[in-house]
């Protein structure tokens, strides 16, 4: 990383996918009072143009290199911002959203899912579920197979790409209590295409009591 520079280590693309992605989230409703969790937020591609946008302290990031979130805190944010909007962020490998211990309207993950196998986005579902409002939605991005993929990784890989067909992903949500929405080409320059995760609806059985 040291080498590469921060921007190159994520992808590069760095100006394009992070206003992509802020675009996006405008587009299908993202108000500065919501609550957005970002995960595998790296060195604030995204957060650079959301957490002004943002109240204060509405924007959590999750990364599990530390180098990363401080090279987005010290180089990419600044201190001014970083004072005036006060970003949560951890540092942390296994999805422990417990620990920003804050409900969550909106979450994201673009190029996350594209580096792990199945068991560690079961994983994610499983973590993000008791912190994902009601009202609130995932988007996740993902490669996608029309066909289901021979995986010789167990483990994720910051770079090698996993493979997905939509009835893996749904799949994925749906056995950790999603409802699935599979939006599919949003304009990414690499074709990762996005899904949506909603809580399913809990049913009443008070009521026909």
């Amino acid at each position: 990383m040291k080498l590469l520079g921060h921007r190159t280590y994520v992808g590069g693309l760095w100006d394009q996918i992070g206003n992509h992605q802020f675009k996006f989230l405008l587009d299908r409703g993202l108000q500065p009072e919501h609550i957005l969790l970002d995960i595998a937020c790296g060195a604030l591609r995204l957060g650079v143009k959301v957490i002004p946008y943002l109240q204060p302290e509405h924007y959590l990031g999750v990364e599990k290199e530390s180098l990363l979130l401080e090279r987005g805190l010290q180089q990419e944010l600044g201190a001014e911002l970083a004072e005036r909007f006060r970003p949560k962020l951890l540092n942390n490998s296994d999805f422990a959203f417990e620990l920003l211990a804050t409900s969550i309207d909106v979450a994201i993950a673009q190029s996350l899912f594209t580096h792990l196998p199945p068991a560690a986005i079961k994983h994610c579902l499983q973590q993000l579920r008791p912190w994902l409002k009601s009202s609130g939605v995932f988007y996740a991005t993902f490669f996608k197979s029309t066909s289901i993929q021979r995986r010789s990784l167990r483990k994720a890989h910051d770079h090698a790409c996993f493979f997905y067909t939509i009835a893996e992903m749904n799949d994925f949500g749906i056995g950790q209590g999603y409802t699935v929405e599979y939006i599919g080409d949003w304009g990414h320059p690499r074709q990762q295409v996005m899904v949506a995760y909603r809580l399913k609806p809990q049913i009443d059985t008070t009521a026909a009591s």
